[in-house]
């Protein structure tokens, strides 16, 4: 169980915070090219207000000093029923469908305490590190939900105050076959409330016929799809191309979340491009997924690997699709190490894709949840509880670097800590 947590609430104002420009409004002054700080109004906890220029009859505030201030992050794609089993698997044969089979090999220990352990211990990481809203994925390896499901929808209850925590029913593409399958899981999944249908989607699975199928009738059904989809570097992203062949000729109200799409890469620059102008005209989010990526595509033992595996993630962001970065798997078959931290994985996406303004323009891709949502509206911090991550850097040019940090959480101070909150702001002063 969690540890209590003892909180400070801050006064009416935060000021001096430097805020990423995707947040603020087109017309915020700049100064030097940049931005200008930033004065929040809390009021009950919510943002009340957002202003360059700080009221005159301002009393009480928390001075932030020009640090840099995001909003809580999203880990908008990752595996809390696998997570931190790496210790009990042994060797992994190199490359994602190796760790497929070792994670199969690890389920027979998934029992209730067993999953309510681990997955709790990921929500906690993920909390202290300043994320407010998780999506997992669930493996549904057949008709009936699996036990993992209703763990997370009991977790997802008790962390209502703390996470906003989705899942994805990940079912491979195989059991979809069946379209009583098919309608069987997206009942479950409709039921659930909090749930979305995806699925795994590869050439060693590939069905055309399976894949139309689901999609008809999650647009039938207004149930939302989250899509591990075409998590190979192959020649043709076959999946993606079945996908819009199919949304061309349906009205698909919903998002659809397109995970890992590896083969964006790998594929013709001439397809990746038309592939890319048709996404533009759907209603699909992609997922980047580095760590994932970088360690198990073009895997082999005794070979340093020449392609990197990441998705389009520049040429997608510059046709304005709604782009993602997010953890994936934590200490499983698929990634041996690491944690919940949305920063880490959108460090090693700047290593990798060579982002850059990173802070001001890529730093929406683990903030902004609208990206997830059937209705794409722009992120207004105004109404909004009063969330923000605060970090011990004033440099946008070298953010993200090991970034030390602060949460506030609907106006209350808290000290990160992977395993309890504590105060810190005793006395209102400021941080620097």
């Amino acid at each position: 169980m969690m540890s209590s947590s003892i909180t400070t609430p801050v006064p009416q104002w935060l000021t001096n915070l430097r805020l990423p420009e995707w947040l603020l409004p087109t017309d915020w002054p700049l100064l030097n090219g940049l931005p200008q700080l930033a004065h929040v109004e809390v009021s009950a906890g919510a943002v009340a207000k957002l202003t360059p220029i700080l009221p005159s009859d301002v009393i009480e505030s928390i001075n932030i000093d020009g640090a840099l201030c995001l909003p809580s992050l999203v880990e908008a794609h990752a595996h809390l029923d696998k997570t931190f089993t790496r210790h009990r698997i042994g060797d992994v044969t190199p490359g994602l469908l190796g760790a497929i089979e070792a994670m199969q090999q690890d389920k027979s220990k998934w029992s209730h305490d067993d999953l309510w352990q681990r997955v709790e211990q990921a929500l906690q990481q993920a909390y202290a590190n300043g994320v407010a809203y998780l999506r997992t994925h669930v493996d549904w390896d057949n008709e009936q939900a699996p036990a993992a499901w209703h763990v997370l929808q009991a977790l997802a209850k008790s962390w209502q105050h703390k996470i906003h925590l989705e899942q994805v029913a990940l079912v491979p593409l195989t059991l979809l076959a069946d379209s009583n399958n098919t309608d069987t899981i997206l009942q479950q999944v409709s039921a659930t409330g909090n749930g979305i249908m995806g699925c795994f989607i590869h050439s060693v699975n590939f069905d055309a016929d399976a894949f139309e199928y689901l999609i008809k009738q999650a647009a039938k059904l207004h149930i939302d799809l989250d899509l591990h989809i075409d998590e190979e570097l192959a020649d043709q992203p076959q999946g993606l191309i079945c996908l819009l062949d199919c949304l061309e000729t349906v009205s698909f109200r919903g998002r659809i979340v397109c995970g890992h799409v590896c083969a964006l890469s790998s594929c013709e620059t001439s397809l990746a491009t038309s592939l890319l102008d048709r996404i533009q005209q759907q209603p699909i989010t992609l997922i980047s997924l580095p760590t994932t990526n970088l360690l198990l595509q073009d895997a082999e033992v005794d070979r340093t690997p020449k392609l990197l595996g990441l998705t389009l993630l520049k040429e997608a962001k510059s046709r304005d699709i709604p782009t993602m970065i997010a953890t994936d798997n934590v200490q499983d078959a698929f990634c041996s190490f690491g944690e919940y931290d949305p920063i880490e994985a959108l460090r090693l996406a700047t290593y990798g894709a060579q982002l850059s303004h990173v802070f001001d323009r890529w730093s929406q891709s683990i903030c902004n949840a609208n990206y997830l949502s059937s209705e794409l509206n722009a992120f207004n911090l105004i109404g909004k509880s009063a969330d923000f991550v605060v970090f011990d850097n004033k440099d946008v040019w070298s953010w993200p670097s090991g970034e030390e940090r602060l949460l506030i959480r609907g106006g209350y101070v808290i000290k990160p800590n992977k395993q309890a909150v504590v105060p810190l702001f005793n006395d209102h002063k400021d941080i620097s």
